[in-house]
């Protein structure tokens, strides 16, 4: 049933033209594939022939997964009980565009999800495709690999190679961002989604680490989320600059020499933060297709409505059924009103 759904809304959302028939025909084949591919982690489990590394690995993720519903009233469903080898390093590659002149990211339209500031692809080759087509239209671009995605529950999202061999807080925090999208969605606001999934991972890998992991595990998420801190800080006040910047009358060649100062800038900060960090180059993936528009939209996704939803969960004192039941209700507000509300969370 959900599989014949899935096809109606894409094929009725199909609009005139090859290459928007063609991306949706590579969706709904890349997602076929996962389902098809996916296999009960309860039965691999069963298997004598299973690698040992495997088993532990597996029996990690089915604890992760209890834990999900049990400790922090994530959806108890089929989601990450199954296992799915996709023989590629990334399940999706998705693709994020930004004007020349503004950090605002391009949006794309798709029926059930909404709009959302990137546009996502099964193979690697059609996400460079696709952003070199961009490029050549003299957007900025940002491609990035995507290890694990929700399909909002649509169908029973599988565990991936693409993020099996994680360390087990890594594995915990794609498991509960991913479910979190299960628990509320607000149509065209990508900020608002992934923020809300980011805060859940957060205090969801918190307390699985409080209660499960060890004192080594606990110092090793510290450092990551410290350095996390950082790098986010660094974005977001470079995404400030340039706005601003970009608000300025200039002619195109002032405005395109002062946005390649201010990266410059934004280089040799990330410099001293890596120094900073012992020279620690973990975020250097970020700037390897070089820093752009596109990579701050991308990063400022996920990360912008952060504090205002930890705002609201200490709000509600940690309760998370109480904290979703205010995050379902703000994702059924108008954007503008919902903004508000989070902003003034903030006060």
């Amino acid at each position: 049933m959900r599989i014949r759904a899935a096809f109606a809304l894409a094929l009725a959302a199909l609009l005139p033209g090859c290459a928007t028939l063609e991306y949706y025909w590579q969706a709904i084949g890349g997602q076929l594939e996962v389902i098809g591919r996916a296999q009960s982690i309860a039965e691999r489990l069963r298997d004598p022939s299973l690698p040992p590394s495997l088993r532990e690995k597996f029996q990690r993720v089915l604890a992760i997964r209890e834990f999900a519903s049990a400790e922090l009233a994530l959806p108890d469903n089929g989601s990450y009980r199954r296992y799915a080898d996709l023989d590629r390093q990334f399940v999706v590659w998705n693709v994020f565009a930004a004007p020349e002149f503004s950090v605002k990211p391009i949006e794309s339209c798709f029926p059930f999800a909404g709009c959302v500031g990137y546009r996502g692809f099964y193979r690697e080759s059609d996400a460079r495709a696709h952003a070199q087509s961009l490029r050549d239209k003299g957007y900025d671009v940002h491609v990035a690999g995507v290890p694990a995605y929700s399909t909002l529950g649509w169908f029973d999202d599988p565990v991936l190679n693409t993020f099996i061999r994680y360390p087990d807080a890594e594995i915990a925090r794609l498991v509960f961002h991913e479910l979190a999208h299960q628990v509320a969605y607000a149509r065209d606001d990508t900020v608002f989604n992934e923020s809300f999934a980011v805060t859940v991972e957060q205090e969801g890998v918190r307390r699985w680490l409080d209660r499960r992991g060890t004192q080594a595990e606990r110092d090793a998420y510290a450092i990551h989320q410290s350095r996390r801190r950082d790098f986010v800080a660094l974005i977001l006040r470079y995404r400030d600059r340039l706005s601003a910047f970009y608000a300025e009358p200039l002619d195109v060649q002032r405005m395109r020499e002062g946005k390649a100062r201010l990266f410059a800038e934004m280089l040799e900060d990330y410099a001293r933060l890596k120094a900073k960090w012992g020279g620690f180059a973990g975020y250097d993936r970020f700037f390897a297709q070089g820093p752009n528009n596109a990579l701050l939209a991308s990063v400022v996704a996920y990360t912008e409505r952060v504090p205002a939803f930890r705002a609201l969960l200490a709000q509600k004192g940690g309760d998370l059924p109480a904290f979703y039941a205010e995050v379902k209700r703000l994702a059924k507000l108008d954007k503008t009103d919902r903004n508000s509300q989070l902003a003034s969370l903030m006060r």
